[in-house]
């Protein structure tokens, strides 16, 4: 069922990383199709423990009959508060796959695809009330304007939203389609980048994943024991960015802390400077793959 779900991506490389004592209790912050999740199992013995959490509601079927096995079913934002709720004061590694799973890109309902008509939708949480549709339909011309600049990373953001508020005065953007049918001035070779920017940007407002990614990121370093291990996998620049960040020093922004000696006061030490990236051979199996990095950090 899990590769039909979603091909987990650096899948031996992140759990060698992660793994430093079969005995610990580790902790899959985006459980999906299962993939990292059963690879950390399989690493850990009788006594060890995983707490994986995932707010998509179709991931409980994936669920593994486990008895050192435990599915959170929320957002990795309330990461901390869940394992004091089952007594979990410390772990010995975190493990995030950022991103959207393959099955929810297929899954053509959802919205997240730009090659299928659906509706605006693109929740990761069915539950919530903020959909795309609500984005963009009833933010302001200024607050799309932003989304599509700092989120999608769009020169021409302004342009863009004051293209959705004039339209959507007319009748009220449904589908995927709908909102794709706005931008047909865009030249064709530059549709495929152009509209994956545009979804990227949306559905990152509608799951708050930046800010969730940070709150991830700050409860990961508090739950994890010294030299602890946090791995992320993420899939554009603006995660890789923050989570570079956080692991150099421990800051999303401004300037960090120095000690009297000019040296930034670190709270990780990095596995390696640099980000790993998927081999060849993985990219061709996992179109996926193309644009992961993968950091790692231990705790000090």
């Amino acid at each position: 069922m899990e590769n039909e779900y979603h091909n987990p991506v650096l899948l031996k490389q992140s759990v060698d990383e992660l793994i430093t004592d079969p005995d610990g209790v580790y902790v899959d912050c985006t459980f999906g199709g299962g993939g990292h999740s059963r690879e950390i199992l399989a690493r850990l013995s009788s006594k060890g423990k995983l707490y994986s959490f995932d707010q998509d509601l179709d991931a409980l079927e994936n669920r593994i009959a486990d008895e050192r096995f435990t599915l959170v079913n929320q957002n990795f934002r309330f990461l901390e508060n869940a394992l004091m709720m089952y007594g979990v004061s410390g772990v010995s590694g975190v493990l995030a796959d950022l991103g959207v799973s393959s099955h929810q890109f297929d899954e053509a309902k959802r919205g997240f695809s730009t090659r299928n008509e659906a509706p605006l939708d693109m929740r990761m949480n069915v539950m919530q009330n903020l959909d795309a549709k609500k984005v963009i339909n009833e933010y302001e011309e200024e607050a799309l304007a932003d989304i599509f600049y700092h989120f999608g990373e769009l020169r021409d953001a302004r342009k863009l939203a004051r293209v959705i508020v004039n339209k959507r005065k007319d009748k009220v953007i449904e589908s995927t389609q709908d909102l794709k049918d706005l931008f047909s001035f865009i030249p064709a070779h530059k549709q495929n980048k152009f509209f994956a920017q545009v979804f990227q940007a949306i559905r990152i407002e509608v799951n708050q994943e930046l800010d969730a990614l940070k709150e991830m990121l700050l409860q990961a370093h508090r739950v994890l024991r010294p030299g602890g291990r946090l791995v992320v996998i993420s899939y554009h620049s603006l995660e890789d960015r923050l989570v570079k960040r956080f692991l150099r020093n421990g800051k999303f922004e401004g300037e960090p802390q120095r000690d009297i000696y000019g040296n930034y006061d670190k709270v990780f030490e990095l596995l390696r400077s640099k980000a790993t990236v998927p081999a060849t051979e993985e990219i061709e199996q996992n179109s996926r793959a193309r644009s992961a990095k993968m950091r790692t950090g231990i705790k000090l």
